[in-house]
């Protein structure tokens, strides 16, 4: 069994990345750790056997021995490091979101075709317990049609979150909390309603003095005709994300808990009184949480699944294309008051910025 070696990218979020790379040695080897903050690299890789902190991007690119570099820096250096990567000969790992515009998630898609190297988007919500338990649910036909959904993604955030001078600006985030946090619930709509098709959005700064939006009401109409609404907002007194989807034979609403609802128990109930049993039986089938398919380690194993030629469940650069149309879309349904249809003609403007330094319409 092939052991990939993975230099990380940043030692900010690049720690959660680690720790998932720590569950699965049987697959990946964390060889350099990459980071101008040579101090914050350092206090990272310590205790972590065979890890050298590098500073200098290029150096990493020009390494023969590494197979994957593994993207966790701030969102407008996503696009042009993970071309250069492709570029090299690296498979890539990539923080959400994959690109700040839909061309350069474009460019990103066909440089992975080009170069035959896996691009992988991060999108670590996909991969918990309940959602493996839902997927069972789904594929025993026990579920039924999408009818309808909801999410929230309620967060608090204040003046000391946004004193990185990157976050909360057009320039370093090239977005506000549907780029940063709202992100995930709505790639989980995707993952189970289908595509999003149709787009009508309200934006509005209204938590702290940022340039970009931080409360966002929204309503999508998905691939397989259900309905969504999703609010956003970071004013909220706690951390709290809550998707409830309804199927026409099963209603599904998630745990709260803001990083990873995936990870803890959903709640499940047959419409049908009398299906329940079959429902908990289901459930139950699907066994016990196993570490390596939760989170970060859930991602990576998919990832490394596909790269062993195996079936998979990894987050596509199809995927992460389609989110960044989808944040596109929002922008321009709140700044015309137009609903947006998907996906989008990539000759309309907002493909190629959807950044324009303004939420709403004059």
């Amino acid at each position: 069994m092939k052991q990939w070696r993975v230099a990380i990218l940043g030692a900010g979020i690049g720690a959660q990345h680690l720790d998932a790379f720590a569950l699965l040695p049987e697959h990946f080897e964390v060889t350099v750790l990459c980071d101008r903050d040579t101090a914050r690299a350092i206090a990272l890789a310590e205790g972590c056997a065979g890890i050298q902190v590098e500073p200098e991007l290029q150096q990493v690119l020009r390494r023969t021995d590494i197979d994957i570099i593994d993207i966790c820096l701030p969102p407008a250096m996503h696009a042009p490091i993970a071309l250069q990567a492709m570029a090299a000969g690296k498979h890539v790992i990539c923080e959400k979101p994959m690109a700040t515009s839909v061309l350069e998630g474009v460019q990103m898609q066909r440089a992975s075709a080009e170069y035959k190297r896996v691009l992988n988007p991060v999108f670590q919500y996909r991969y918990g317990h309940s959602i493996t338990q839902l997927q069972a649910l789904i594929d025993a036909d026990l579920a039924g049609r999408p009818l309808a959904g909801a999410c929230e993604t309620h967060w608090n955030r204040t003046a000391e979150y946004y004193a990185n001078p990157w976050r909360g600006s057009w320039a370093g985030e090239r977005g506000g909390a549907i780029v940063t946090h709202a992100i995930h619930s709505h790639d989980l709509i995707s993952r189970f309603f289908g595509a999003i098709t149709q787009v009508s959005a309200m934006l509005d700064t209204r938590v702290n003095p940022i340039e970009t939006d931080d409360c966002a009401a929204l309503s999508f109409a998905t691939e397989s005709g259900a309905l969504v609404t999703s609010s956003v907002t970071l004013g909220a007194a706690g951390d709290t994300s809550r998707i409830r989807l309804v199927f026409d034979e099963l209603t599904v609403e998630s745990a709260r808990e803001p990083y990873a609802p995936g990870q803890q128990p959903w709640v499940f109930q047959a419409r049908d009184t009398s299906q329940q049993v079959q429902v908990d039986q289901c459930l139950a089938a699907v066994g016990e949480p196993d570490p390596k398919q939760q989170g970060y380690a859930g991602q990576f194993s998919a990832l490394a699944a596909h790269l062993a030629g195996e079936q998979s469940d990894m987050v596509s650069a199809h995927d992460g294309l389609r989110s960044l149309e989808l944040i596109a879309a929002i922008y321009e349904s709140a700044r015309s008051g137009v609903r947006m249809a998907l996906p989008l003609d990539l000759s309309l403007s907002i493909c190629e910025d959807w950044s324009a330094g303004r939420i709403v319409s004059d």
